[in-house]
């Protein structure tokens, strides 16, 4: 069952207190002025000051089911679909049921992570949850903090990220609404594993073996070009069979809503997709790349601003390290 009566029924989003522009981006990586917006197109981002992720979570949860015009009562489960993490032990998605002050709710709540593609693959595996009753409503939270993990040697990489959260709620589309995911697809190539990683703080490199000889272990590391070069082979027929299973083209597709990395990286595989300029939602330049939140981040921008309605069809379409590619098809 590819096809799903499924709806999203609210979004929300929250950004950080802390405002950062290009050029206090450009001082702390000891650039020329004007470098990272050239190289990024970046103008801003925001990081975290005394949030915490699970805070910054809890934050958009609350403005999604206010869009919703539900309360925390209404919700069967709360999801985390984050690539980073605000602790190893327990699971995010604990951390921001707390955060919400629903201690004693008994709500479940549990993280899936496919690092940049994590709310679409808890998005797909969550709506056929709905789909088959076993949840009636699902909160599905995104909440990035990049900016303590960067390599400020790694300057291009450093220069595109920054944190925030957003939030989706699912329901069952009802009889007569048009809502409805069409399709939704994930391929790995562990060939391109090493490409994008932290290695240290898991049981390879652990915590407790931390060292400032081993500093940048537990640092952001990306080889830019070749996860590009891997992602402009690899999506093309992706995307193509992504298509060919929700049975449309992408003359049907309104807006296409994806993974903000490189906002130049977007622009060069749009075009290699097929995808028009005015079908490409681009958020980068007043968030940077958030991880995993940028997606949801981008759909409720996308709402908020207009660019879709009811009915119309919308295709979710992203990278992540692994290498992985991912996308879902749905009307909104």
């Amino acid at each position: 069952m590819q096809n799903r009566k499924v709806r999203i029924v609210g979004t929300g989003k929250y950004m950080p207190k802390r405002r950062v522009s290009d050029t206090e981006m450009d001082a702390a990586l000891g650039v020329p002025e004007g470098w990272v917006r050239k190289k990024t197109k970046v103008i801003e981002r925001y990081f975290i000051e005394d949030e915490t992720a699970s805070q910054m979570g809890a934050k958009a949860a609350y403005a999604a089911l206010e869009a919703a015009g539900l309360s925390f009562a209404d919700i069967d489960c709360l999801v985390c679909t984050s690539g980073t993490m605000e602790q190893p032990i327990p699971c995010t998605a604990a951390l921001i049921q707390e955060a919400m002050g629903q201690q004693q709710s008994g709500v479940p709540a549990f993280d899936i992570n496919s690092t940049c593609l994590s709310f679409v693959a808890g998005l797909d595996v969550m709506s056929y949850m709905v789909a088959a009753g076993r949840y009636r409503h699902v909160l599905l939270v995104s909440t990035e903090v990049a900016s303590k993990g960067l390599n400020f040697r790694h300057k291009e990489s450093a220069a595109l990220f920054g944190d925030g959260a957003a939030a989706v709620v699912i329901g069952p589309a009802e009889v007569g609404q048009p809502s409805q995911i069409l399709c939704a697809a994930m391929e790995t190539y562990s060939a391109g594993a090493h490409l994008s990683e932290i290695r240290g703080g898991g049981s390879a490199m652990p915590a407790a073996d931390y060292t400032a000889d081993a500093a940048e272990h537990y640092l952001f590391d990306m080889r830019g070009d070749a996860v590009f070069r891997m992602a402009s082979q690899k999506l093309p027929g992706f995307l193509g069979k992504l298509l060919a299973g929700a049975g449309c083209g992408m003359d049907s597709i309104k807006l296409v809503v994806p993974h903000q990395g490189s906002a130049m990286a977007m622009r060069l595989l749009a075009r290699k997709l097929g995808i028009p300029d005015d079908r490409l939602l681009c958020i980068t330049p007043d968030h940077g790349n958030t991880i995993a939140a940028s997606i949801p981040m981008g759909l409720h921008e996308a709402i908020r601003g207009g660019r879709i309605g009811r009915g119309e069809r919308v295709l979710l379409l992203g990278t992540s390290a692994g290498l992985s590619l991912g996308g879902v098809v749905l009307d909104y």
